[in-house]
């Protein structure tokens, strides 16, 4: 383009300064007024060779007639040139806003490059439906724009250390609610549009199985605040006689395969935080996700993030240690984080049934582990369901729910880090003095706030321990509850206890599940 106006331009020059010249040589080239003819003549005094005094006059007529001719042609095309001026000085000054345009692109191009500051990229917020068949819910527009910003800054995140200490302030986090036959999902809504900084970054989307009427107005009395997608496929799932009274449990299955494949395969977002509709989120919740997002991202030793601690009643946490985070080796579950990647992996495998204690397999898990916090950023409230209470009165319905907002996005948490935390955390561990729980107990003669190491050999001797400090007792695959490397971590009677296996620990025994 500016090649092409500068050759306009030379063009322009070019015919300004030949019609000058072609005009000089046509009047260079007349006779002179004063000499029309050889050897005649207008000077005073040569009026005898033109003959009379009428041709005299008439001659002269002729003359001025010619000369205001030209001069109107030459006035003429004086005004000609003038505006072939003009029209050349327009164009210059756009080819020099070009010129300029062209050079502040290019160093804008090289501040790009330099700056470490991501982009700020275009949002496009959920759209709310309210569809109960598959093709109604594949109309939803997948925001194609977020997926492509949330890869560039994830590869600006994989490309910068920094990142595993920074959050990422532009990835969209959408909120998975799985969701039934309970009207009382109003209040696991209502917390978290309270609670919700953003309604772009972070997208609440209800996908409801069972087809309950009175739940579905629930949900849709809420209007632009959500996404509400319904499950298509209400039938009876086919299971083995035995099996009869576990229907709820495979239908629970069908429903999560089917709801995570919207949000990853039809809203094509890249990430999830997964709740149930009988959970009451913390005031720091989102808060919590978004910082922990890049350490999820880039330890492949993680492969979710938890709100949720199984050990997090009244008396087993510290109340005043609201923004310490652990690792665990036990899937927590309620109120968790999810990669995309992960559910590619997960996807093709997921089970018919009991799909939780799947996870903790270690077919699934790989040795790979979560973070945990240490006071909960969930609680359930659902009492009734289809575990029909299991664990509920017992230990469910005393977890501490967070009440104080943590800046997580401010911290540093490279300490999560597999190779930071193994280390500092055996030491803290295995440094700690070794007792018997009989010192613990109420009237025991230890002393000192602790921390203080409970140790165990086997699943038995785990168990008992387990019951007598008041901690959950059961393992899955081996792995203790809110376990790492063996180890539990929780408060007694105001100390820090590690229920822990001898040192030298390597790996869980399946058989003791």
């Amino acid at each position: 383009m500016v090649r092409k106006k500068g050759s306009l331009i030379l063009c322009g020059a070019f015919l300004f300064v030949a019609w000058n010249a072609l005009l000089l040589l046509f009047l260079w080239g007349r006779p002179p007024i004063g000499r029309l003819g050889e050897g005649g003549g207008a000077e005073p005094g040569a009026g005898e060779e033109w003959g009379g005094g009428k041709a005299k006059v008439g001659g002269a007529k002729e003359l001025a007639g010619e000369v205001i001719r030209l001069a109107e042609e030459v006035e003429s095309e004086l005004e000609t040139q003038k505006k072939l001026l003009k029209q050349i000085q327009s164009h210059r000054e756009l080819w020099e806003q070009r010129k300029e345009l062209g050079k502040r692109e290019s160093e804008d191009t090289k501040d790009e490059k330099n700056t470490e500051e991501p982009k700020k990229p275009q949002q496009i917020p959920a759209i709310p439906v309210s569809h109960k068949t598959v093709d109604e819910v594949l109309m939803v527009t997948p925001p194609q724009l977020v997926m492509k910003e949330q890869e560039r800054e994830v590869k600006k995140m994989a490309e910068n250390e920094e990142g595993r200490t920074k959050p990422s302030p532009q990835i969209i986090i959408p909120i998975l609610v799985i969701a039934c036959d309970r009207v009382t999902v109003k209040r696991s809504l209502d917390k978290l549009i309270q609670y919700r900084p953003s309604a772009e970054l972070y997208p609440i989307i209800v996908s409801q199985d069972c087809g309950h009427a009175d739940t579905a107005r629930v949900i849709g009395s809420y209007g632009s605040q959500i996404t509400h997608i319904s499950q298509p496929d209400l039938a009876d799932i086919p299971v083995r006689p035995d099996h009869r009274k576990f229907q709820g449990y495979y239908k629970i299955a069908r429903h999560y395969r089917w709801a995570l494949n919207q949000v990853f395969n039809v809203f094509a977002y890249s990430t999830v935080v997964i709740v149930e509709d009988d959970l009451e989120v913390a005031p720091d919740f989102f808060e919590y996700f978004r910082a922990l997002y890049p350490i999820l991202r880039l330890d492949p030793t993680l492969w979710c993030i938890s709100a949720w601690n199984d050990n997090g009643r009244d008396g087993l946490v510290d109340p005043g240690k609201a923004d310490l985070l652990y690792r665990t080796d036990f899937f927590p579950g309620l109120g968790w984080m999810l990669l995309k990647e992960v559910w590619a992996e997960l996807e093709p495998k997921w089970p018919k049934a009991f799909w939780d204690d799947w996870m903790r397999h270690p077919e699934q898990r790989k040795d790979r582990s979560c973070i945990r916090p240490e006071i909960s950023r969930t609680i359930t409230f659902g009492r009734k369901g289809v575990s029909l209470g299991q664990f509920f009165d017992q230990y469910l319905r005393y977890i501490k729910l967070n009440t104080e907002f943590v800046p997580f996005t401010k911290a540093d948490l490279s300490y999560l880090v597999r190779e930071k935390y193994d280390e500092t955390f055996e030491k803290e561990v295995y440094s700690a003095p070794l007792v018997k729980v009989e010192e613990l107990q109420q009237g025991g003669s230890l002393k000192g706030s602790g921390p203080f190491r409970v140790q165990y050999s086997s699943r038995d001797s785990f168990k008992v321990l387990a019951r007598n400090l008041r901690v959950m007792d059961d393992l899955k695959s081996g792995v203790p509850r809110a376990g790492y490397r063996g180890v539990v971590s929780f408060i007694s009677r105001g100390r820090r206890i590690y229920l822990a296996p001898p040192e030298g620990w390597t790996k869980y025994d399946t058989s003791w599940s």
